[in-house]
This record gives C-alpha cells, structure tokens and sequence, in this order.
C-alpha cells in the first residue's frame, strides 16, 4: 500500500544582509527512503540547484530568490515544499548586527515624518532582517491599521479613475494625520521602527490648528461633608460625548478626593505639550475669593479653605508652562465666599501668554444652579454650553452665545449670570483640525473596557456579559440573558459581588438612577436584565470579584432552582483611566482601581435627592441653600454649591 509523503519541517524564509550564511531547512517522512532537490528562482527563471539533494541547503545570501524543496518516494510520488523568499539586503553590512545575534528582527530602514496634502500619495517604508523572516504591522496613533502588513503602507486619494494601493485607506484627508510606527516580529522577537509624524492637508500656517486636543472633566457628587449634587454627573458625561465629536481625547472622573484630584490633574499636566488644545471642567463645589478660585474635593472638610482644596490658578499656571495654543477653563461652580478669616494661599500672576479662557457658569459672588426634572438634572451652564460648543466660530465668540442664551432664561434672571475672561488674541476655534506633532493626545484617555462575553451556566442557559464605561472610573458591568433552552423557564440573572468579598470597597454609589438613565442612552431602546456599577475604580487595589446569579424553574420538575458564575475583573484593566501609551512599543499601563462595593443588583430604580442635607455650620451656609431654592417657585431649580477648577 503506497503511503503520501508528509513533510515535517518546511522551509521558512528570511531577511538578511548580503555575505550572510545561514541554511534553509527541509524534512519529509514516507515508508520509504525519501531524495531530496532543491530548486531555485531569480527574475522569473526557475533552474535545479546541482549538487542541492539534501535535507539542508547551505547558503551565502549574495542576492534575493526564491527556494523550494522537492520530494519523492520510491513509488514515485513527488511533493514540493511552500517556496520561501532569501531577502538579501545589499546595502547592510553584517557588521550592523548585534555580536551574538539570534535572528530576532534588526530594523534597518525606518520610516521618515512627512508633509502631505490631500491627494497626494503618501508612501511610509520600514525595513528590516530576520531569520526567519519577519512580519510586519503597522500602527496609527497607537492602533492596529488591520490590513496595513507589508514593509510599504500606501495611502493616496484615487484622481481621474486612478487605482488607490492601500488596502485599508481608500482617501487620505486630514484625519489621516497622526503617528505612525510598524512592527517587526518574528518567532525570535519583535523591534519597533521610530514613530514619524505624519501631517496632510490643510496644516499650514496660514491656518490655524491643534497638534493635539486634551480634556480633562472632573465632576464632584457625593460629598463626605457637604450637600450632595446632582448635575455634574450628567453634565460631565454629556460634555465628554460633544468634545469626543470636536477630536479631544477625554478623561471623565466623578468623585474625587483631594490625592486623586492631585493626580489627575497631574497627569493631565505631564501630558500637554506645544500647541495642544486643552480643556479642563470641573463641576462641583467651589468658591471664589479676590479672584482666586478653589475647587472642593469630596473629602473636604467644613470650613471651606485653600489647604483641603484645589487651586485653580495655579493649575492655569502649569498649563501655560506647557506653551499650549489653548487654554479652556471651564468652571461649573458657585464663586461665592464664606470664610473671611481664612488667609488666601500664595499664587503668582499668569503670564501674558495670550492663549487662555475662563468660562464661568456665574459671575462673582453668585451662585450656580442645577435644574432638576425626575432623574434627570442639569446645570443651567451646561443646557446651553452644550447647544453651542460644536459651533465652527472663535471658542469666546461661542461663549458669548452660551452667556446671551442663559442671560434670557427667566429661571435665572437675577441670579445667574454667565461671565466670560480671555487673553485669547488668535480666533482659535475648538473646531480646528488637529496636525499632530507629538503623541500626547492618544496617550491621554484611552481607557478601553474589556470586551463582552458569553457565559454559560451548567442547566445549559447562555447569558451575554457587556462593559462600558460611562466615565474614566465608572465601569458598568451588564447582563442579558440568550434564548432559553427548552427545559428552562421564568429565568431571571442577578450581578453582586459575593458576601466574602464585599469589603474590596467603601465607597457609596451616588445617584444610581442618573447612571441608568445613561447606560439607556448608550444601548437605545435594548433590555438589559441587570446592570451593576463598579465606581471609583481609581480606588481598586486588587482585583474585582463579580457574581452573576441565575434563577430559573425546571419545567420538568417545576423546582425552582439558583446557578452561579464568577466573573474576575482584574485591576489592571479596570484602572486604565491614566493610561500612558509607549510609543516604542504600543502598551497600556494601568493606575490601581477601586470598585464600589455595594454589591446591589439595580434594574433602573431612581433615588430622589436626600430629604435632609448633612449638618451645616452656620458660619458657612452652602451655596445650594433651600432659601435660594425657594425664591424659584416656578421650576425645580437647586443651586449647586460652589464649584470650581483647578
């Protein structure tokens, strides 16, 4: 009986200088002795190497060619082995390798910045040697360009009928603009080229534009010693969606105390650069006093004072250091003052920069207010900030629509009013395009939430497990189940934390009817059986244990029975809010987290606004003060106790 011949072992090609010997590998087994043939191929002509007739090929590169093995038996069955590629590099020299070099990838061509306009083809090279040899990838601003593998990424815009040579980017436009790295790996390693930057269209000085948009949102709720709000919540996560639409890379952080509010802000500081666009919004408490403004973290002490709160002007300061082109602040809080005898911290005057605007959401000494309808609240300031924001006009031109529109609401005539302060001299939109000239906006709120999954329980029902983040530390953890198997009935799921891990976290959920509202507005019209919120993930320090109960009644036996499943959230992946990515190689790295621990299962219920604030020292009156609440019979208006930005 005759018996196919089986190759064990097949060639693989590689990528090396000229002068370098190295040997192309073949092994076959049959149940007769085998012989061996090399072939060769060089511009189009195949030839028999003489003398090639056995297993192993040695060879000294001298020029590129392709090489197959053949193969046959005794009862003349023949195969061929794949035919692989000897790339040989003519201009690298051997002593460019390391001394003990393995094979591991050895760039040796990398790719250059560019200045391109729309239409014009656009052509990135990379190079390099390998045994075997290696693949390629290439990146855009961090991320994976799919069908972009060979050492020559192509991008043009087709003219005339023209035929485009990329296989992912059929136009370039000036999104296209960015920074480019490939990969180089093989079974050996892997190497990186340089990151080039790369600019097409209208990026010119005549023109004015952004090398990159950074945002950092703060919205401070639920407060240890001080009233509750409850707009920010909303209002950071819809001004997160809009300046997503103008091309910011976004941080949305709800509920910070003091060190973590130091450390975003920190973070956000490290990470602006030369004619970056950013913004930083904060809403919450504050005050103001002699021009100077305070943010209150939500572990801040009664009475308000500078050394348990955030400096604005100071914040302002670093930024400008920085030499950004644009400085938004925006402050959705109230400026009021209520500690006389508190001494002002020391801040030095800003230099004239002449890049920088102040939004406030009132004017001095007043205060700010939120307007509340069922589960839905909103500061006065973000109603009509959002309706112009997305406006192509100078961003003070834009906040002078937003401070004409609040001026003629008669819910607050007489007790808000917007203000507006500028150095700005150049008619910067937030609308410019971007032109990046550094990496900066895409290591600035990447935070990714893990993908969805299904899980199946031992009666056989199947439940789809989805992650979303509504803020950078706000994760949502949701459950639908599948379509039931035959023998199951009136299944219902359940998400909790199980009893033995329950003190992973002390931090209290505020508002959870807010944050179902706004998973509705993620997934539309769709039903979700259960949802859980992880808060406060920037707390985690280990990580988060979720259990997914499943209740269900056999039909057969008409038992009602309770299955469950475990669910491992590991803190490295839910704390990704300060993200720095590595250009040398593409990376996450990962703040610890912290989860809220409630452990409840909540389908949507809505909780109203405490009945009763918190004690208050009468020396300090909040800001939200039911006497001013009062003086608005006509709308559900609650004044939102001093906010401020850093």
């Amino acid at each position: 009986m005759q018996t196919a011949i089986v190759i064990t072992e097949q060639p693989v090609s590689v990528s090396v200088p000229v002068g370098y010997s190295f040997t192309l590998h073949c092994r076959a087994e049959a149940h007769t002795s085998l012989q061996y043939q090399w072939f060769c191929q060089c511009q189009s002509v195949r030839y028999q190497i003489p003398g090639a007739t056995k297993q192993d090929l040695p060879i000294t590169a001298q020029q590129t060619q392709l090489y197959t093995c053949r193969i046959n038996d005794l009862y003349r069955n023949v195969i061929f082995s794949d035919w692989v590629k000897v790339e040989v590099h003519p201009y690298v020299a051997g002593g460019l390798l390391p001394q003990l070099w393995q094979g591991e990838p050895v760039i040796i061509l990398n790719p250059t910045d560019q200045k391109v306009e729309v239409g014009k083809p656009l052509q990135l090279q990379c190079a390099a040697v390998g045994v075997p040899a290696p693949s390629y990838q290439w990146y855009r601003n961090g991320n994976v360009l799919e069908h972009q593998k060979k050492k020559k990424l192509w991008v043009t815009l087709p003219r005339d009928g023209s035929e485009t040579l990329a296989t992912e980017i059929t136009q370039t436009k000036v999104s296209d603009s960015g920074t480019y790295l490939c990969c180089a790996s093989n079974s050996r390693g892997e190497h990186w080229t340089n990151a080039v930057d790369i600019r097409i269209g209208t990026c010119r000085s005549e023109k004015l534009f952004a090398t990159g948009k950074l945002a950092l949102l703060v919205g401070n709720n639920h407060y240890q010693h001080h009233p509750n709000l409850m707009a920010p919540v909303t209002d950071v996560f819809e001004l997160s969606l809009l300046l997503k639409q103008l091309g910011f890379q976004v941080v949305s952080l709800l509920d910070l105390n003091k060190a973590e509010m130091v450390a975003a802000v920190s973070r956000f500081l490290q990470l602006l650069e030369k004619g970056v666009y950013a913004i930083f919004y904060y809403a919450g408490h504050g005050y103001e006093h002699l021009g100077r403004n305070y943010m209150v973290p939500v572990d801040a002490p009664q009475l308000y004072a500078p050394e348990n709160c955030i400096s604005v002007q100071r914040i302002l300061q670093k930024m400008q250091q920085q030499q950004t082109a644009l400085n938004l602040i925006l402050l959705d809080t109230c400026r009021k003052w209520y500690n006389p005898e508190c001494a002002l911290s020391q801040v030095q005057p800003l230099e004239p920069w002449g890049n920088t605007v102040y939004g406030y959401a009132t004017s001095e000494d007043a205060e700010a207010y939120e307007l509340q309808d069922g589960e839905f609240s909103s500061g006065i300031f973000m109603k009509y900030l959002k309706k112009h924001i997305l406006q192509e006009k100078k961003v003070t031109h834009m906040l002078e629509d937003v401070l004409e529109d609040l001026g003629r609401d008669p819910m607050v005539t007489g007790k808000q009013v917007m203000e507006i302060k500028h150095t700005l001299k150049e008619a910067r939109s937030l609308t410019d395009p971007i032109c990046p000239m550094g990496a900066a906006a895409e290591r600035w709120g990447c935070s990714h939430e893990p993908p969805s999954e299904t899980v199946t329980f031992p009666c056989g029902v199947q439940a789809e497990l989805r992650f979303h983040r509504l803020f950078s530390n706000v994760l949502s953890v949701c459950a639908k189940l599948q379509d039931l198997p035959v023998h199951v009935t009136d299944a219902q799921l359940m998400l909790r934390q199980p009893t033995e891990v329950d003190d992973v976290a002390n931090l209290e959920e505020s508002h959870p009817d807010q944050m179902d509202s706004l998973l509705t507005s993620v997934y539309k019209q769709e039903e979700l059986d259960c949802v859980f919120q992880l808060c406060g993930l920037q707390k985690i320090q280990m990580d988060v244990v979720l259990q997914l109960d499943l209740h269900y009644t056999q039909l057969s036996t008409k038992q009602r029975t309770c299955e469950s499943l475990q669910k491992i959230l590991p803190k490295l992946l839910l704390g990704q809010f300060f993200t720095r990515r590595n250009y040398t190689r593409p990376s996450y790295d990962s703040t610890p987290a912290r989860t809220d621990p409630s452990g409840a299962l909540r389908t949507g219920t809505s909780r109203s606004l405490p009945s009763s604030n918190p004690s208050k020292s009468s020396s300090e009156p909040e800001e939200n003060d039911e006497r001013s609440m009062s003086e608005l019979c006509s709308a559900l208006l609650r004044a939102g106790p001093g906010q401020e930005h850093p």
